[in-house]
């Protein structure tokens, strides 16, 4: 069991970066640079290590009880997850596009029909390296404002979706086992967060927004599809515990992959996911901690 819990993990880690890029090969999506087996290498490397830790290794804790001591928990350490998922989108674009050699133009033709080609159709050029970034991770839209009014409207229909998702779950779940499976008391994490300042919480839920969305539905969807990214944020999410959690993230993500496949970029995703977080964080958790668990500690 130990050997699984060591192994497992980094297993599916690394098979999950090499379904990652043959996925993206087969759709067409192979970065130029990675026609050098150096810079597919080191891309692909720097995925699996991100897979393994802020995806599957939470696979090795199920079954376990392990307690962290928030207490100890630096503000910078919040961050770390994120941090890496930014590292990586960072490093598989530049091996993949900002390192790479751009092929050279073909040469004019001889002659008159050389200077007349060359005179009325100048090569065109590829496209800057931010722009290209924008495009390759689903920045590129015409209409910005548009796309964000899109998500603050999903943002508040995708709160009561995956409310009404959760509360029939739990409803199923209580009349096939009792209540013995329903959670009586939140993840530690839960009221810790909701007791932290506000400016501190609305960071956690802009960087959720931004970085998990041109993670999971920038970096990934497009090139292995809603199903499997679906699956990789949930179990992103299993250090919460708790099924009825698991659910309502799933139920997010399916939502905010569709919503990037309709809108084909990933503004709207980015604005829900930062508004529900930020309803979350702020309002719902603190005033349901207030009602059903005043003994939580909402204060540092």
């Amino acid at each position: 069991m130990e050997i699984l819990r060591t192994a497992g993990p980094a297993t599916a880690a690394l098979a999950a970066a090499l379904l990652f890029d043959h996925m993206t090969r087969r759709r067409g999506l192979d970065p130029p640079g990675f026609r050098e087996p150096t810079r597919r290498f080191a891309a692909m490397s720097l995925v699996a290590f991100c897979f393994y830790v802020g995806i599957f290794a939470a696979l090795a804790t199920i079954g376990r009880q392990a307690e962290v001591d928030l207490t100890q928990l630096r503000t910078w350490q919040l961050f770390t997850l994120h941090g890496l998922f930014v590292l990586t989108i960072l490093g598989w674009w530049a091996t993949g596009f900002a390192l790479a050699t751009r092929p050279r133009p073909p040469l004019p033709a001889s002659g008159l029909e050389g200077e007349l080609s060359a005179a009325t159709e100048p090569p065109p050029r590829p496209p800057g390296k931010l722009r290209s970034f924008a495009e390759q991770l689903g920045f590129r839209t015409p209409h910005l404002g548009r796309e964000i009014g899109v998500g603050l409207i999903a943002g508040v229909g995708a709160w009561l979706a995956v409310l009404c998702g959760v509360l029939v779950f739990a409803l199923i779940l209580q009349a096939v086992s009792g209540e013995e499976l329903l959670p009586q008391t939140p993840p530690a994490v839960i009221p810790w967060l909701a007791a932290q300042p506000i400016l501190l919480r609305l960071a956690i839920a802009a960087s959720a927004g931004l970085v998990e969305e041109t993670f999971f539905r920038g970096l990934l969807q497009p090139r292995i599809g809603i199903a499997l990214s679906t699956l990789f944020f949930a179990l992103a999410h299993l250090s919460y515990g708790q099924p009825i959690l698991l659910v309502g993230v799933t139920l997010l993500s399916l939502l905010y992959g569709g919503l990037t496949r309709w809108r084909q970029n990933i503004w709207p995703a980015v604005v829900a996911h930062f508004l529900f977080d930020g309803v979350q964080l702020l309002v719902v958790i603190p005033s349901v901690l207030d009602l059903f668990h005043p003994a939580a500690p909402l204060h540092p």
